[in-house]
């Protein structure tokens, strides 16, 4: 065997990058990505992108800064360092309007060329002969979480290097049985060794949307559901709180505003409370809507989903005449298509994006 020498610039090369090498929990880790990112960072999420980095036996971490301390950015650093290793398999899930957001944000301050991924793109690149769409190469796959619910078993053959998931409350009822998309986006993922949950309200009603969230990451923190109630939910003492904390302190990472208020200012707001009468042909739209809700058979919504659907399209109403429109028009097009006999569409889907909350509601 003939061992094949380097050459001098070769050598200096090698030893060049050795010594750009660093732990995973140290800033010289994300050198490279904090010199190329296009914002201003804070300490904090500097911070919280190593506590993402950091531990190598974690399944995953949630990221739990209050709202407006800039998780987005520090997500955006875990996938520019996991892209600068050539850790190239990136998902990132997120509700059905901030897609675009996303994109935007990873081209303009990470300068990382992100792919949306849709059911009309994917079905493009299924007839173009693709195989897998979601082993896109170029940047990023950003879907919502329908799409992932749908695709669930695309997701299952992929081995992904990073997952991150915005809005990540949305899955806090994991463990109810009812909750499907929460449930079968768990399963699709349960392979990925990185996550990255993002809420600013990991904790709303009860303990359980917590165990809810880290069973989202690993189903091995809390054990089951009965386990996590014995210790946990009943009688509140310093004991459990303690031990909480200490099985909670590994994953999740949560910054508050009054411990950035140094270095972050922010603009003090008071609220006003305004009184809202709605005008007679928005009183005439209320009233057009329920009659049409009430009909006995409605051929725009989909056989099964009707008091879903009914009751989100009284959620858009009671926010605007101008939220409900696009869930209207989506209904229009529906109805077209099944008489010019072309393909249904999806309107829960559709409705996603009018509705934030959709898989919430159902």
């Amino acid at each position: 065997m003939v061992q094949q020498l380097l050459t001098p610039h070769q050598s200096q090369y090698i030893a060049w990058q050795l010594t750009r090498r660093a732990a995973k929990d140290s800033v010289e880790s994300l050198a490279s990505t904090l010199v190329d990112s296009q914002v201003d960072l804070n300490p904090h999420q500097v911070d919280a992108a190593l506590f993402a980095c950091r531990n190598p036996l974690s399944r995953g971490v949630i990221l739990a800064d209050e709202v407006g301390l800039g998780k987005t950015i520090e997500a955006g650093l875990v996938i520019s360092q996991r892209w600068a290793e050539r850790r190239r398999k990136i998902l990132i899930i997120v509700p059905a309007n901030l897609r675009k957001q996303w994109h935007q944000e990873l081209q303009d301050k990470f300068n990382l060329q992100g792919l949306i991924l849709e059911a009309k793109n994917y079905n493009a690149m299924r007839k173009e002969g693709v195989t897998q769409p979601f082993q896109h190469t170029g940047g990023p796959v950003i879907c919502s979480y329908q799409f992932a619910k749908a695709k669930a078993d695309d997701l299952k053959r992929i081995h992904w290097d990073l997952v991150v998931m915005d809005e990540a409350h949305r899955l806090r009822n994991v463990y109810k049985n009812g909750n499907v998309i929460a449930r079968t986006i768990r399963d699709a993922l349960e392979h990925v060794d990185a996550k990255v949950l993002l809420t600013a309200t990991p904790l709303q009603n009860t303990l359980l949307e917590l165990y809810g969230l880290v069973s989202m990451i690993d189903e091995r923190v809390f054990g089951d559901l009965d386990s996590f109630r014995t210790q946990f939910s009943g009688v509140r003492t310093e004991q459990s709180n303690r031990a909480l904390r200490e099985r909670l302190t590994p994953l999740c990472k949560r910054t508050l505003r009054r411990q950035v208020q140094q270095y972050v200012p922010y603009t003090a707001r008071i609220a006003i409370v305004e009184e809202f009468t709605p005008s007679q042909e928005e009183q005439q739209l209320s009233a057009l809507v329920a009659d049409y809700l009430r009909r006995p058979n409605l051929k725009a919504l989909p056989e099964g989903q009707r008091q879903l659907i009914s009751l989100v399209l009284w959620k858009l109403l009671a926010s605007s005449s101008h939220a409900i429109a696009g869930a209207l028009e989506t209904m229009t097009k529906r109805l077209q298509g099944v008489l010019d006999e072309l393909p249904v569409i999806d309107l829960t889907d559709e409705l996603d994006e009018d509705y934030e909350s959709l898989d919430e509601t159902a």
